[in-house]
């Protein structure tokens, strides 16, 4: 492992005036749904793919999940939730040809396409991660904050989410002043898009400019440039490009990497498995990137003319942490956040105290020369049987003051709205949830219910959950 500073001479910015104004990073995680279950729809996704047909319990899901971010929320980190979608699709499946009621609906499917009743019964939407990519108002041209819903094209139970995540988002950023919620990019694999999961931004401090890393798998429009041979690269250069001009940014602001395609095989299927950044901190491991160490170097002199600060670089070796150990241990899907106070945390999932190469690799950090001086590890197994981890279940969104009081109440965590959403999932949850019991047409009648307690709960419009 090795952590160094790195500086390229020093350049100034004229830092916009926003920056002067309180700003926060708020951590929007995604409510597990109740039809949190182990279909193994996601390709690519190892984990996903071990725990295939296996029972899930979406109650205790949505419990961890919820102590998460309460134990954030301890911490002082703002922290706030999406709700999850409307389950199950059933408009979806009718638009592929299945017809009469919605039992007649649900058993037809069952019986014919079960994958196909899975997809529209997904809770994939819980990894917010893969709800759009945020670009803060200090990075952006309008000096307003930039939301693009990821398409997720790639699979179709996560495709089916973009228009939901666009409606919830116009209803928590709905202030035309201060946020700016753009359409998902066109589907299509040459504009593959899964968000905040192929995305970083460094900073000196969250309320000034920063710089926005962008990575992809594949460009697809040169088919010289290399590509995974075995998994699918699920962001496109042209994706990140085009979200990259909608916000609204700069050259010195942007910089686009490409994901090292063997590691994709190997399971890396978002680079939020691979490297974390959090203000002037960036962790990743060697073989992260197409040539790693330069793209690094580039990343840092970018930094330091954009925030005229020294980038933090922690590299961790193969030696120190093998790809299949950071696979299965999700180190670098933690969470880094800064505490108010001062120093960074970093919440790691359960596994990887469980793992010795991982735990070896927190040890090191805390006693390395950077300022990661606490990590504590937190039980996320029913996310992490799915591949997704601390950093997968949460979004990443940097307010302003004025932009924090913008934003909709309902959503921002307290810890009343943690005790009744505790309570709610107590009430509405299955403890035990097979693929067999998606084809029972009562479940649709537990979600639906249990929706309608949420959308008074969280004073969202009862249309965002079919009602």
């Amino acid at each position: 492992m090795t952590s160094r500073s790195y500086s390229a001479g020093s350049a100034n910015r004229q830092s916009k005036g926003n920056c002067k104004l309180p700003t926060y990073e708020v951590n929007f995680d995604g409510i597990v749904g109740p039809t949190h279950s182990y279909a193994g729809l996601s390709y690519g996704n190892l984990a996903s793919a071990a725990h295939e047909h296996q029972a899930s319990n979406p109650q205790a899901a949505a419990l961890q999940g919820l102590d998460k971010m309460r134990f954030v929320h301890e911490l002082g980190v703002r922290q706030a939730v999406l709700p999850p979608s409307r389950r199950p699709r059933l408009d979806v499946l009718r638009r592929l040809g299945f017809a009469g009621s919605d039992a007649e609906v649900i058993e037809a499917a069952g019986r014919t396409d079960p994958a196909l009743l899975a997809a529209v019964y997904s809770a994939s939407n819980m990894w917010t991660a893969n709800a759009a990519t945020v670009s803060p108002s200090a990075d952006c041209a309008d000096d307003r904050l930039h939301l693009t819903p990821a398409n997720l094209v790639n699979s179709l139970h996560r495709a089916i989410e973009a228009e939901e995540t666009s409606q919830v988002l116009r209803v928590i950023f709905d202030d035309e002043q201060h946020f700016m919620v753009h359409e998902p990019l066109p589907p299509g694999l040459t504009l593959s898009d899964e968000g905040a999961a192929n995305h970083s931004r460094l900073c000196r401090e969250f309320g000034e400019p920063g710089c926005e890393l962008f990575v992809y798998g594949r460009d697809a429009l040169d088919a010289s440039q290399p590509r995974p041979q075995q998994f699918p690269a699920r962001q496109t250069r042209q994706a990140s490009a085009a979200i990259a001009r909608r916000h609204g940014l700069n050259d010195t602001t942007a910089m686009f990497v490409q994901q090292n395609p063997l590691v994709i095989d190997q399971g890396v299927f978002h680079n939020d498995v691979i490297s974390v950044a959090n203000q002037n901190v960036f962790l990743f491991h060697e073989q992260a990137f197409v040539e790693t160490l330069s793209r690094v170097q580039e990343l840092a002199r970018q930094y330091e003319e954009t925030c005229h600060d020294r980038l933090i670089l922690i590299r961790l070796s193969t030696d120190d942490l093998s790809i299949q150990d950071a696979v299965s241990s999700y180190l670098f899907n933690s969470q880094l956040l800064t505490r108010p106070g001062g120093g960074m945390t970093m919440v790691c999932p359960q596994e990887c105290a469980e793992n010795a190469a991982a735990r070896r690799c927190t040890e090191q950090l805390l006693a390395g020369d950077n300022p990661i001086d606490q990590v504590e590890f937190l039980p996320l197994r029913q996310s992490m049987n799915n591949g997704g981890g601390p950093a997968c279940l949460r979004l990443r969104v940097v307010l302003t003051e004025p932009e924090l009081a913008a934003t909709h109440g309902g959503v921002i965590f307290t810890p009343q709205l943690h005790d009744d959403l505790t309570a709610w999932v107590r009430r509405h949850y299955r403890e035990r949830l097979v693929e067999d019991d998606l084809r029972d047409p009562q479940l649709a009648m537990e979600i639906a219910a249990a929706f309608e307690q949420l959308s008074s709960i969280l004073n969202l419009p009862p249309r965002l959950f079919g009602l």
